[in-house]
Parts: structure tokens; C-alpha cells; sequence
């Protein structure tokens, strides 16, 4: 279990008392020795780290507390999350447990009760990493008001609806519906094979979290994202990572319409993109991929197309897919949506949703783009 602090003297009780607590699904405390936990105390001048060495003495678990001054180039939540990791990696190799996991949470975050078990259960499942759902901490989500909790609500509904289109359109056997599509370091658990294959944790100052299941995927290890896998964070607006979730929320607590993240986009493109993606795999998974079945509808030229094909053969899908979104015309439009679109929104995908439930599985897995949804307009440009 790594777990990066920075300055978290007043948080990391709850933390680790919620890790303390853990249990299997019928209730019954978990083993003391199943999980370590160690702390990467990094930057602190608070005290972090002698506060965890006074909770060390209560825990049933071994936890132990690593502190470090990350240099200015280091000093940032993608580097310290990288450290801690790392150092959990030498861990479970130093004690021989080549089969062992990496857990990682924040030390503002309270995992569920049954967060550990049900973690390792989506590994025993055939999972490489599995990235939990994370809400905000009730309390503190109703302190920051009516406009940011009904924004919240909005956009939750409406990714809930964006995941099951995902799932109906480019269904993944490993990352079965229900499930969600957000990868965050404040749940992850990943395997040691897994981990080491791709080097370890990307080291970039933020979104490590979502570079890290990026490349697990792009080297063919199986992601899940699980319901069960549960995590509360802090809301807090003075965050300790510039550019992070806290900033983000500042930003919206002060601006409740301000834009919605990138890659939450009108209903009809997220079904157009996850339909094509679906589609491109399945060719990919069946045989190499040819780039005269979809060039011309993804409004590429030859030459283009055939580059990407052979990408695709040479780096694997999700490499192509990447560099194809950014190519083609047609998938690489994006248009921002404002809380204030997602009624609308949410009530499309809502009747995507009811016609991609009416189509049968074994339609599903061989249609074309065009034959899913034969309705013309459907996937024109539009505005929000």
C-alpha cells in the first residue's frame, strides 16, 4: 500500500484508520499481514510523518514512513505518487512476492471498508489494475453549496450514461458494464508483473494516474474500472498539486456554468467515437487492420490511413487510437459542453441508450458504425 503525503498531518488519520478497518465482504477483518502500508512522507513541514509513526502504534498492519525532499523538478503529485510506488515495488520484491499487488490511495482519501478485499478480488478476476470510483466526502461536498453539488449531480449522471455507451459500443470482457471510466490515484491497485512490464508509473507532474492505466493498456494489461472498489476524497479548493482536482474545483465553486472537462462532449459524438472505436478493435482483433474499411469515413486520405494502419500492427490498438483522434477529422472534433447543456445531454443519451439496448449481442459485435444507427443526421456536426 503506498501512500503519498504532502503535508497531511490533519488528514491522515482518517486515512490510515480507514485502511485499519478494512474486511471481507462478509464482514470479517482482514488478515493483519495481508497489506503493509507504507507512507511517502515527502516536502512536509508539518509533522506528517512523526503523526504516522504515533498511528503506527495503534495499526494492525505494519506501516512504515519514508521521508524524502523531492527536488524542485520532483516537488508534484505525479513524482511523489511515483516514489511511493516505487518504493512499494522494491518492497514486495525485496520479500520475494512476485505475485504481489500495489495499492495506492491519497492521504486525504477514506477507502471503503471492504476497498482492499474487493480490490484484490478484480485482480484474482483476471484484472492487472483496477481503478476505483471516487466521490467526493458528503460533508464537505454540501459545504460547498447548492450550484456546485447540482453541477456535480449532472455530470455524474450524465458519465454514468457515457460509460454504458462505451460499454454497449466497444465492450471489453475484462471491463465488463457496470463500470466507469475514470482512473484516479486515489484508487488504484496494479499488479507487480504488470507494473515493472511498463516500467512503473509514468513520471509526470500531474495525470499520472490516468498515464499510468494509458500505458497498462497500450502494453495489452487488462484495466478494470469497478463500481465495488469504492473511495471518499477530500473537496478541499487548497489542494497541495497545482493544476489538480482542487484547482479544478475552485474554479467551479467560484463559476458553477464554467466548462465541463474535455472529454465530457454531446451525446451523438460520444456515441459516434465509441461506436467507431468498437468497430476499429474488432477489425484490429480479427485480423490486421486494412485502412480501406474506414478511411474515407473518418475523413483521412489514403496515405494517412494506411500510416495508421500500420501503427496500429506495429504499436497495437490503443497507440492507434490515440494518434487516430487526433488525425481524423471526424473524431477529433470536440465541442465543450457547460452544466447548463448536460439536460439536454443526458436526455439523448438516454434515447442512444434505449435503441443500443435493442440491439442484439451478436449484431452488436459484427455491425458497422452506420448499420448500429441507420438514422441519418444522427452524427452530424451540431451545436451543443
Amino acid at each position: 500500500m503506498a501512500i503519498p503525503a504532502c503535508d497531511e498531518a490533519e488528514r491522515i488519520e482518517a486515512c490510515l484508520a480507514a485502511l485499519a478497518g478494512q474486511r471481507d465482504r462478509c464482514g470479517a477483518p482482514l488478515a493483519e499481514t495481508l497489506f503493509e502500508i507504507l507512507v511517502f512522507a515527502n516536502n512536509c513541514s508539518d509533522g506528517t510523518a512523526e503523526r504516522v509513526a504515533v498511528l503506527a502504534e495503534g495499526m494492525p498492519q505494519t506501516v512504515s514512513v519514508v521521508t524524502e525532499t523531492l527536488s524542485p523538478d520532483h516537488s508534484n503529485a505525479g513524482w511523489a505518487r511515483k516514489r511511493a510506488m516505487d518504493l512499494a515495488a522494491a518492497r514486495l520484491i525485496e520479500r520475494r512476492c512476485f505475485d504481489g499487488v500495489i495499492l495506492t490511495t491519497d492521504a486525504d482519501s477514506c477507502v471503503a471498508p471492504t476497498w482492499v478485499a474487493a480490490s484484490l478480488r478484480a485482480v484474482g478476476d483476471g484484472a492487472d489494475c483496477v481503478a476505483g470510483y471516487v466521490d467526493g466526502h458528503p460533508s464537505e461536498l454540501l459545504r460547498l453549496g447548492p450550484a456546485f453539488l447540482r453541477r456535480g449531480r449532472l455530470e455524474d449522471r450524465y458519465l454514468a450514461a457515457v460509460a454504458e455507451i462505451y460499454a454497449r459500443c466497444d465492450p471489453r470482457p475484462h471491463d465488463p458494464w457496470p463500470n466507469h471510466r475514470v482512473s484516479s490515484g486515489a484508487s488504484l491497485a496494479v499488479t507487480l508483473c504488470a507494473y515493472q512490464a511498463i516500467g512503473g508509473l509514468p513520471p509526470v507532474p500531474v495525470g499520472e494516474d490516468g498515464a499510468l492505466a494509458h500505458a497498462l493498456e497500450c502494453a495489452g494489461f487488462k484495466v478494470r474500472h469497478a463500481m465495488d472498489v469504492t473511495v471518499t476524497t477530500s473537496c478541499r479548493l487548497d489542494g497541495r498539486a497545482k493544476g489538480g482536482a482542487a484547482d479544478t474545483m475552485s474554479l467551479r465553486h467560484i463559476a458553477p456554468d464554467a466548462p465541463c472537462d474535455e472529454d465530457i462532449e454531446p451525446a451523438f459524438h460520444v456515441a459516434r467515437r465509441a461506436l467507431y472505436k468498437g468497430y476499429l478493435r474488432r477489425l484490429f482483433e480479427g485480423t490486421q487492420l486494412a485502412h480501406g474499411q474506414w478511411a474515407g469515413r473518418l475523413g483521412l486520405t489514403d496515405p494517412q490511413a494506411a500510416a495508421l494502419a500500420e501503427l496500429c500492427n506495429r504499436r497495437g490498438f490503443e497507440e492507434f487510437w490515440r494518434e487516430l483522434a487526433k488525425a481524423s477529422p471526424v473524431l477529433g472534433e470536440r465541442i465543450a459542453l457547460r452544466p447548463s447543456d448536460l439536460p439536454r445531454q443526458i436526455e439523448r443519451a438516454g434515447m442512444l441508450l434505449r435503441h443500443l439496448r435493442r440491439v442484439p449481442a451478436d449484431v452488436s459485435r459484427t455491425a458497422a458504425p452506420d448499420d448500429m444507427f441507420p438514422l441519418s443526421g444522427w452524427f452530424e456536426p451540431e451545436a451543443a
